[in-house]
């Protein structure tokens, strides 16, 4: 049986099984509600207004995240409501996953194109009754006679469209070679194909594309999209488990990133004038997790300790076995992975940023759900991840919101009032990252939030114990149907975690080296959300440790950026896999003093470490306001 289920505002109707939860039917129609728990019905974040139609009834998780108010008038969360009839469904603005500004630019490095593969203009004789060599030999021959390339063989794919073109070319071919295979036969006469490379760094929020000339090594244009996997879970924990489900979820997992890199590629394609057949190489990284569900490896193995991927070496596959559409004979290389919460594009990062290359101590922060951190320590090279979570990109944060239009990106306090920034000078409509960690900083330096935590009196501050909440945006104010924006002391106590997580990897790797702080003599801080940060804000928290901020640098998707130059360039590619062979790695959880380290790191205020013996109490103990 199924059910005609309709979505407004975003105009996306069709037939849904039942016993499929409105959120299925969403997926199925296309429409990308927010879902940060995978569906679980803990984050209380995919509410829609049912106005026609019978549904399931009210659960536990919507009186749990909905007003009475909100039930009265319709209002389920669309994980835990089934359609008992045809229904119409209005998404509210808030439920819907929307554009984000993505920092798909980031540092750049130039090194001399040496790219695997390279384009020839040949003139390939025609056949005759005294010259009956196959169409491959004589294509072979020439490129020796003409180029003095040498090839051994055609890849499959090519051969299907050799001939035919051959023929309607009158023999002048654009062949593009990768090391002793043909690859690709162009659509230009008479002159060699200009070949496209494809860089990828597929995040779990994520994924930036670039679309790069390989013999000059110039980017043609690039994109930033999400991961259209975040409908699936926000975190990698939530996608694994459904991936392990039933190897149907897996394949979809595959597939929705590969759809979205195929769609991506497309489009820069069209901009710089060219097609996606004409690709003949691409470059993808991103963490173990995304590694491992872009070529549909197994990731149980992953979600269990000891944490061990399946394939930790570089590795080279066929475009058409991975699903992306470019050149019939397109070779997709991964970067290698560390460790299994160290993936490739931590090696990426490391290789854009030249940490292997540095001198005196370099602290280098990939800042995301999981965040990667490595210290060079005059050449020696140590890695971890710490889960850092979401909480800093506005997940599980009461207004917190992505990067789009109307979110408040930068604020401080003065004297009782707040003075804000909102992307795109919009009406406010929540805090994005770079928000929420100024209003953290902000209110800790005023006072409103001790050391531990715990929020004081301030006239902008209401409600009681652990439901008290400073006032950012007053009803009166805000543009989102008239709805405060605050910060509330839970948010407060999910931030300490996540900028907790952060700081203890710092501390771990300084400590394991037998290093003080103060002997960081430069921090690179990288990903998206570390371009928009205020640093001098990260530092107020504790985030960051209390150094002059001359030693910090931003650095934009240096990942996206190390994946360019393994793109372009085989002795980069090869210096990624020595320097993925360098680094050393530590599994926070076997770390001894790893619990007294985290307590400490969660308090709030620059001086964390300053002072080694006295007695830690967490801030989250029995003795904090929660």
């Amino acid at each position: 049986m199924t059910y005609r289920i309709e979505f407004e505002p975003v105009g996306r109707r069709g037939p849904c099984l039942a016993g499929n939860s409105l959120l299925d039917c969403a997926r199925q129609l296309g429409v990308d509600l927010v879902n940060l728990c995978g569906g679980g019905g803990s984050c209380g974040r995919c509410k829609v207004q049912v106005v026609a139609g019978e549904v399931s009834a009210v659960t536990d998780s919507d009186e749990e995240f909905l007003t009475p108010s909100e039930l009265a008038e319709g209002y389920r969360l669309a994980c835990r409501t089934f359609p008992l009839a045809d229904c119409k469904v209005r998404v509210p603005p808030e439920s819907l996953s929307t554009p984000q500004r993505t920092q798909v630019e980031g540092l750049e490095a130039h090194v001399p194109p040496e790219p695997l593969v390279r384009s020839y203009a040949v003139h390939v004789p025609f056949p005759s009754l005294d010259d009956l060599r196959a169409d491959a030999e004589r294509v072979r021959e020439s490129l020796q006679a003409q180029h003095g390339v040498v090839t051994v063989s055609v890849e499959v794919a090519v051969l299907r469209e050799l001939s035919p073109r051959l023929r309607d070319q009158k023999g002048q071919l654009s062949v593009s070679v990768r090391r002793e295979a043909i690859v690709a036969v162009g659509r230009t006469v008479g002159k060699a194909q200009r070949p496209y490379g494809l860089a990828v760094d597929v995040g779990t929020t994520k994924i930036a594309a670039y679309l790069l000339d390989l013999e000059s090594g110039a980017t043609l244009a690039s994109q930033g999209i999400m991961n259209p996997q975040i409908a699936y879970g926000e975190d990698v924990i939530a996608r694994m488990a459904y991936a392990s489900g039933d190897p149907a979820q897996a394949v979809r997992m595959q597939e929705l990133v590969v759809d979205a890199i195929n769609q991506a590629a497309a489009q820069m394609c069209a901009q710089a004038g060219g097609i996606t057949g004409e690709i003949v190489e691409a470059v993808v990284v991103g963490n173990t997790a995304m590694h491992h569900l872009f070529l549909r490896l197994p990731v149980e193995q992953l979600a269990l300790a000891p944490y061990v991927p399946a394939v930790s070496s570089a590795m080279d596959v066929r475009a058409c076995d991975a699903g992306l559409n470019l050149a019939p004979g397109a070779t997709v290389h991964l970067l290698p992975n560390i460790a299994g919460y160290v993936g490739a594009d931590h090696v990426a990062m490391l290789l854009a940023a030249g940490m292997h290359q540095m001198a005196g101590v370099v602290l280098a922060l990939d800042i995301g759900t999981n965040t990667e951190v490595c210290l060079a320590n005059h050449g020696r090279l140590t890695s971890l991840s710490c889960a850092s979570g979401p909480a800093f990109e506005g997940a599980h944060i009461r207004h917190g919101m992505r990067a789009a239009a109307g979110a408040i990106e930068h604020l401080r306090l003065v004297g009782g009032q707040v003075e804000y920034q909102t992307i795109g000078g919009e009406p406010p409509a929540g805090l994005c990252g770079s928000g929420i960690l100024d209003a953290l900083a902000q209110l800790t330096m005023a006072g409103v939030v001790d050391r531990r935590g715990r929020m004081g009196d301030h006239p902008r501050v209401r409600g009681e114990g652990g439901d008290r909440e400073f006032v950012i945006v007053r009803e009166d104010e805000a543009g989102n149907g008239r709805r405060a924006i605050a910060i509330t002391q839970k948010d407060v106590r999910e931030l300490q975690l996540a900028k907790g997580a952060m700081r203890t990897g710092v501390q771990v790797l300084l400590e394991s080296n037998g290093l003080a702080e103060d002997e960081i003599d430069q921090v690179i801080i990288a990903g998206a959300f570390g371009t928009y940060i205020d640093v001098a804000s990260a530092i107020a928290i504790g985030m960051l440790p209390p150094l002059p901020l001359e030693r910090f640098r931003q650095v934009g998707n240096a990942a996206g950026m190390g994946a360019k130059l393994a793109l372009i360039s085989g002795p980069q590619r090869a210096e990624a896999e020595a320097l993925a062979r360098r680094v050393g790695y530590i599994e926070l959880a076997t770390v001894p003093q790893f619990s007294r380290t985290f307590a400490q790191s969660m308090f709030l205020g620059q001086d964390l470490f300053g002072t080694s013996n006295h007695r830690v109490h967490s801030p989250l103990d029995s003795s904090a306001q929660r």
